[in-house]
């Protein structure tokens, strides 16, 4: 009679047991990047914090060597009584005056100058961009005499004949202010390379619908590159008013001094009046810091994704 032997049964091979995703280790690299961020971080919005918790301070705290970082008492008052001090009113109206126009001619005149030398083929169009890429690299300052003279001698303005003489041209008027800071080569070369990535079956496709150039610009091309019109405005914008050698040269009457020129009344011989200074800088700084907070993330891709090469 045969036997018959029995078999242990084989036990399934285990599978390892999954580790929770939050056990994983973090690389050391990684914390490393985020301590240097954080610190780098903190030491920018220390000025910031220095600005606002001084203009809360009194003249005499501010003046004492036994002061700590927090005032003793909250001087809220320094902000109205900074208003009250200079025609503040006056001075925010005609910065967001210049800078909505520097913004807004910049944006149409640069974009459609971006999207001409992106995407139409004309004779000259490569000089034309390596001219704007040279003019990237004149300095500000070098630029300022020069734009002087042509709105002084500006003929047929401000009682100026037609070679430019007996007059005072476009100076202390709105031109001086808004038409030399109307369009930048940076906004122009930021724009032509962005309108420059776009793949060129939409342009064809829109040609083919029987749509115009300028239509295509409009309809078709710009919508797909609105962070290039979010940096553009929020750095048109933040550059413009924060303005102060240009106003201060070519305006002279308190109707058209902006908000930056207005901040140096606290500044005289006898001294600095740090509280009202500090309440002003303050005042002049928060459109600025509400505007990148409602754009950053517009801006921030603007530049991840500019096509800079």
């Amino acid at each position: 009679m045969a036997t018959t032997e029995l078999r242990k049964p084989v036990p399934a091979p285990r599978t390892p047991a999954r580790k929770p995703a939050g056990s994983r280790p973090v690389p050391v690299g990684r914390i490393a990047l985020y301590a240097t961020l954080s610190v780098v971080s903190l030491l920018m919005v220390v000025p910031f914090a220095w600005m606002v918790i001084t203009s809360l301070k009194s003249p005499v705290e501010i003046a004492s060597q036994d002061a700590g970082l927090l005032p003793e008492h909250w001087e809220f008052g320094n902000y109205v009584d900074a208003l009250k001090a200079a025609p503040f009113a006056t001075y925010a109206r005609n910065s967001f005056v210049i800078a909505a126009s520097h913004t807004v001619l910049n944006v149409l005149v640069a974009s459609m100058a971006g999207y001409a030398l992106a995407r139409i083929r004309f004779r000259g169009s490569e000089t034309i961009f390596y001219l704007f890429v040279a003019a990237l690299m004149i300095p500000t300052y070098t630029k300022v005499l020069p734009e002087f003279l042509i709105v002084r001698f500006m003929p047929l303005a401000g009682g100026n004949d037609i070679l430019g003489q007996g007059g005072s041209g476009w100076l202390d008027t709105w031109w001086a202010l808004i038409v030399p800071g109307a369009v930048t080569p940076f906004a122009v070369f930021l724009f032509r390379q962005f309108y420059l990535d776009l793949p060129v079956e939409l342009e064809e496709a829109a040609r083919l619908d029987g749509l115009g150039e300028f239509r295509i610009y409009a309809r078709i091309m710009s919508p797909q590159v609105k962070p290039a019109f979010i940096t553009v405005a929020l750095l048109t914008f933040e550059s413009s008013w924060n303005n102060f050698l240009w106003p201060l040269l070519v305006t002279h009457t308190d109707s058209l001094r902006v908000i930056q020129v207005g901040l140096s009344v606290f500044k005289t011989e006898n001294g600095t009046q740090w509280h009202f200074l500090m309440a002003g800088t303050t005042l002049a700084t928060l459109p600025m810091v509400v505007l990148f907070l409602i754009g950053q993330r517009y801006f921030v891709q603007g530049f991840a994704t500019a096509g800079l090469k």
